[in-house]
């Protein structure tokens, strides 16, 4: 299944890259978009200018799953997310996303590219597929997971936005 989630942020593309590579917004921003689930592990290795990665591992309830689906899943998910960024090339960083959840057999894979908005802010778009290997269940299992991905990359979006206006700065 294909999955696409755009954001938007009221600042540049250097701006936004910079707060991407950013350990501890890497770490907020994680917290903030998790709601009742924990944050096992967020790092960050790299640079903007060499590129970076940043991974993070959390653990979520499955109560906002379909009850049909949580079989599958169990009471927890531990999702695992690693973007690897480039250095950026002009006006746009590109870079992959996986996102796998533990112990499911579910994995949403794809590009992650940040571009210049029309109204001066920062575009950053996810597209991706979501697979999962479950027979005859499998498209309700991946209609579930694309759900929650976009909950989560929305939700990191607003914390994004929240951190550019100062929100959970030192």
């Amino acid at each position: 299944m294909r999955l696409t989630v755009e954001l938007t942020y009221p600042a540049s593309v250097d701006v936004v890259a910079a707060m991407l590579a950013d350990e501890e917004f890497v770490r907020w921003r994680a917290a903030r978009s998790t709601g009742s689930g924990e944050v096992e592990q967020a790092d960050l290795t790299g640079s903007v200018g060499e590129g970076f990665t940043a991974v993070v591992r959390r653990t979520l309830a499955t109560d906002q799953i379909p009850a049909q689906v949580r079989p599958f899943v169990g009471d927890r998910l531990e999702v695992r997310q690693a973007e690897v960024w480039e250095a950026p090339r002009g006006e746009h960083v590109v870079g992959t996303v996986a996102l796998e959840i533990a112990g499911a057999p579910v994995r949403v894979t794809g590009t992650v590219r940040l571009e210049p908005a029309p109204d001066g802010g920062t575009r950053q778009v996810y597209y991706g597929e979501v697979k999962a290997s479950v027979p005859l269940f499998g498209g309700v299992v991946e209609e579930a997971a694309a759900r929650a991905v976009r909950a989560t990359l929305l939700a990191e979006g607003e914390a994004g936005v929240e951190w550019l206006a100062g929100a959970g700065r030192p």
